[in-house]
């Protein structure tokens, strides 16, 4: 279980290009500066690989604190053609190219009242808004069971603004002197 960022869900390519999910053009400043980082790691990913993480380099509904500008996209899967690697081998890939993943709440068999405690403690440790979390298999899947090998949580009124967070975008600040 991982906590679901409230990011650009963006997806990254071995051809250094990427994408945001809505395909929305280039040209605003989180689209820029993930095209730019992508250029020091994506020619590194296997032909058949894509790279699927959040971009939060923009402030959506939470402002996180972040110590480096390696926290601005955060991986939380990688694909290889209809496979998604294990995590174990996401996280190592990561660690490869110099990736940071998504943070992780809870690893180990799926017990709701484990998941859902382990989410507790992680919002107290946090002392932060958090958009919610994900459950994924450990395991690599194909993309044909997706549905069945993903779920996400989402709190209630998560989305408080009351126009589309693009439109008065602040970036998230990096604080060096926080850990």
């Amino acid at each position: 279980m991982t906590e679901k960022i409230d990011g650009e869900n963006t997806t990254v390519y071995p051809n250094n290009s990427c994408h945001a999910r809505s395909l929305d053009g280039y040209g605003k400043p989180w689209q820029t500066w993930m095209m730019k980082n992508v250029q020091s790691w994506a020619y590194n990913l296997p032909e058949t690989f894509r790279v699927c993480g959040e971009c939060i380099y923009a402030q959506h509904s939470i402002k996180y604190n972040l110590t480096n500008e390696h926290q601005y996209f955060q991986v939380f899967g990688i694909w290889d053609d209809q496979k998604c690697l294990s995590w174990i081998d996401t996280v190592t890939w990561c660690y490869l190219l110099g990736l940071q993943t998504v943070p992780v709440i809870y690893h180990g068999i799926y017990d709701k009242d484990l998941v859902l405690d382990a989410f507790k403690r992680y919002s107290e440790k946090e002392n932060r808004e958090i958009e919610g979390f994900v459950i994924r298999l450990a395991d690599e899947f194909l993309f044909e069971d997706f549905s069945r090998s993903v779920a996400k949580y989402v709190r209630k009124d998560h989305v408080t603004t009351d126009d589309h967070w693009t439109k008065n975008w602040r970036k998230n600040e990096i604080n060096s002197g926080t850990v």
